[in-house]
């Protein structure tokens, strides 16, 4: 058996990755653990959702990437729990695996703020499932609209819900009005898909609060000018098969989309760890668990401040740059150097995308936005992605959108008759009432 210093990492993230690239060369043996085969590039993932890319080109399996590194062993397989004190990852497989180092990269999934019972009706956007979910809604919500009779429920077919106005959910419902105003017009007999209703809701103030005032205000008016109906300080009451309640008013509406909020993965249950209100584990300046140098937590999965006492964004750069720094610490314990390093985040600024040719991009100082801030938003997510043939897919899929209108992954895998179709649910529990107002 090699007495090679044995890392485990779990989670196939940016986070979890980035530690294992730069591991590279290293005296060390390295095991992937991940209950998915493969990595994938979470910023592209609502334009999967939204019909514009297909899964092949924003996800690699892992053991692909890595297939030239012999120190490196991927598993499938789900963790079960962790045994700090003998230093042992369990799996729901039986297996245990020893570690000299572990980390701890799991990543995040949504958050219904104790409304989980919403999650059947408006599924978030945090893997490959869900992102296939949602565009198989969307669209069989147009083909069930072609066919229906009754106006209101048609309405109801085309009218979507987008809950949250972070980046994801603008991003999400200008692709979807884009998809809407400018893709299906020609496709259809029966409707005109101009007519949908795109709805984002927000139940603060303003949208992309994490932006500077004046480009949340400017990316709001560009919203409203391709043809999303923005409601702000007003939060989602009620969330059902029919539609939504916002504030007090019904909506019905076939397809609702959750963008709202995150919550971390049950790494801090495993660790017996301090957490915070979002299940992120607090982790000591170097990354590591408190009392416990051997366990990095980094990525979404951990609690981390910058050096002003700031909240690390939970963006790829940042995970990017926590997995560098975990890599590096450990590189200088192989060295014989265990003094502890504070991680020092550098954020590379904000990005986000409303619409064809139209994003803003937020440095600190430098506030851009429009054309210039899309193409540049485009360039940065075609820079982080892996592979010069995925760089190449990705920037001609955009390129023929962008010219074209056209949208390549506009296909229907499996239906989804019960979301599709209000009203035609087949449920029994109840339903919360979302008639028009008036």
């Amino acid at each position: 058996m090699s007495t090679s210093h044995h890392v485990v990492v779990i989670g196939g993230g940016f986070a979890g990755l980035e530690t294992v690239h730069r591991l590279a060369g290293a005296d060390t043996r390295i095991t992937i653990v991940d209950r998915r085969n493969h990595h994938l590039f979470q910023p592209l993932l609502y334009q999967v959702a939204t019909a514009s890319l297909a899964t092949s080109e924003i996800a690699w399996p892992i053991r692909h990437l890595f297939r030239r590194r012999r120190d490196v062993t991927t598993l499938l397989a789900e963790v079960s729990g962790v045994d700090a004190a003998r230093r042992e990852v369990a799996l729901s497989t039986g297996e245990t695996l020893h570690y000299d180092t572990l980390v701890v990269a799991t990543g995040a999934t949504h958050a219904y703020f104790g409304h989980d019972d919403w999650e059947p009706h408006a599924p978030g956007l945090k893997t490959l499932e869900d992102a296939t979910t949602v565009r198989r809604r969307i669209l069989v919500a147009f083909e069930r609209a072609e066919a229906e009779t009754d106006p209101a429920r048609r309405a109801a077919l085309l009218t979507f819900v987008v809950i949250g106005a972070g980046p994801t959910g603008v991003e999400l419902a200008g692709t979807i009005a884009e998809l809407a105003r400018a893709t299906l017009p020609g496709d259809f007999r029966r409707i005109d898909t101009r007519s949908s209703r795109v709805v984002l809701v927000e139940a603060g103030p303003r949208i992309l609060p994490s932006f500077d005032a004046t480009l949340a205000a400017y990316a709001h008016r560009e919203l409203q000018r391709i043809g999303v109906e923005v409601r702000t300080g007003v939060p989602v009451t009620a969330c059902g098969p029919e539609g939504v309640v916002i504030g007090e008013e019904g909506l019905p509406a076939a397809t609702v989309i959750w963008a709202a909020g995150v919550r971390a993965s049950p790494a801090g249950a495993w660790l017996d760890a301090p957490m915070d209100r979002a299940g992120r584990v607090r982790v000591e300046a170097d990354l590591t668990l408190p009392a416990r140098p051997e366990i990095f937590v980094i990525g979404d999965t951990a609690s981390v401040t910058d050096q002003d006492g700031r909240p690390v964004p939970g963006i790829a750069p940042a995970a990017k740059q926590q997995g560098r720094h975990v890599a590096a610490t450990i590189r200088r314990r192989l060295a014989g150097d265990a003094a502890p390093r504070p991680f020092a985040y550098s954020h590379a600024g904000s990005l986000a995308t409303i619409g064809k040719r139209v994003a803003i991009i937020d440095f600190g100082r430098v506030k851009l936005k429009g054309w210039l801030a899309w193409w540049l938003w485009g360039l940065a997510h075609i820079y982080f992605l892996i592979g010069v043939r995925n760089r190449l897919s990705v920037a001609l899929s955009w390129l023929w959108i962008h010219v074209r209108d056209q949208r390549s992954a506009r296909l229907i895998t499996q239906r989804d008759v019960r979301q599709a179709d209000p009203g035609r649910t087949g449920r029994s529990e109840p339903a919360p009432s979302v008639s028009a107002p008036g």
